[in-house]
């Protein structure tokens, strides 16, 4: 049975938040809140973890593009290659906010998810519950969107429908209370020029 804890936005309590931690950290799955959509969530140090991650989204690992939630911008040169100035410009510029933003990774990610994988989504959400859980473990977060079955509705917000169609399946969910329904707006930033690859939350204006 997964258990459900109730975590406010505006004061999460630690106690909780340590509890959730807790679990990533012994490589459990949970489900978390973002300032867009709630999303599973795992810790990229732990490999079952992740491809569990991966099979709950009918994934084979090596073709699974989880995003990786950061605290900050402060250690994004541990998992990317050297970002210029006017990429840190626009990353601090826009973040924390909704939008993940695809960067050329660094050999810690390969090995991370076995695969040649040469690129890496990175986020840092404006959602103080999601961030502090991140600073809490110590390093970031992989995360993967909860999708609905139903085209019309892309991704289910309502918690209580998430609990009762996943419970047994992750150890733990953070209710929020309702979640978006628009994911984060993913912008390519490889070519050092921004490309938009889906529109979403995130304002386009700010790019």
């Amino acid at each position: 049975m997964t258990k459900r804890i109730r975590i406010y936005e505006e004061n999460p309590q630690p106690r909780l938040l340590q509890e959730a931690a807790d679990v990533l950290a012994n490589g459990g799955v949970i489900i978390i809140p973002t300032d867009t959509i709630y999303s599973f969530a795992a810790d990229i140090s732990k490999p079952k973890a992740l491809e569990k991650m991966a099979r709950l989204k009918n994934l084979k690992m090596e073709k699974a593009d989880f995003s990786f939630i950061f605290y900050d911008l402060s250690h994004l040169s541990d998992y990317t290659r050297q970002i210029d100035t006017p990429t840190y410009k626009l990353l601090k510029r826009t973040l924390p906010g909704s939008f993940t933003f695809i960067l050329e990774a660094n050999n810690t990610i390969p090995k991370i998810f076995k695969s040649k994988k040469k690129t890496i989504g990175i986020r840092v959400p404006d959602r103080n519950i999601t961030r502090e859980l991140v600073k809490l473990l110590g390093h970031p977060i992989a995360t993967s969107s909860i999708h609905d079955d139903d085209e019309i509705i892309e991704y289910t917000t309502d918690p209580d429908l998430i609990f009762e169609r996943y419970d047994g399946q992750v150890d733990l969910m953070i209710d929020a209370g309702y979640g978006d329904n628009f994911g984060s707006t993913v912008v390519d930033l490889t070519s050092g020029v921004p490309e938009i690859l889906r529109e979403g939350k995130g304002p386009i204006s700010l790019l």
